[in-house]
């Protein structure tokens, strides 16, 4: 399911658990967020969290099914433009996208 459909962000709010999509355009940073109480026990998760660096899209946290770096290389973002924040530096070099 590409970021571009509707059904990636689909509310799954409900009485305890808020989503919250944070947008920072200023500073180029981009979250969706699950907030709030499951019975006795705090969330407060980040479920996606992408930031715009030098250029580069970082994809800092992923907590879905989805693959957003494959979704933005089909949108026309080159591979090196795209860094996966959420894997260590010394093992970016192996993947496909940009190393920072």
């Amino acid at each position: 399911m590409p970021l571009t459909n509707p059904l990636f962000f689909d509310d799954v709010s409900n009485d305890e658990v808020e989503v919250q999509l944070i947008f920072d355009t200023v500073r180029d940073h981009y979250q969706w967020m699950n907030v709030g109480w499951e019975d006795c026990n705090r969330i407060y998760r980040s479920i996606v969290h992408l930031d715009i660096k030098d250029g580069k899209i970082w994809l800092q946290q992923n907590l879905t099914v989805l693959n957003p770096a494959e979704d933005l290389v089909e949108m026309g973002v080159p591979r090196d433009d795209i860094v996966l924040g959420l894997q260590a530096p010394y093992k970016r070099q192996y993947t496909d996208y940009g190393v920072a």
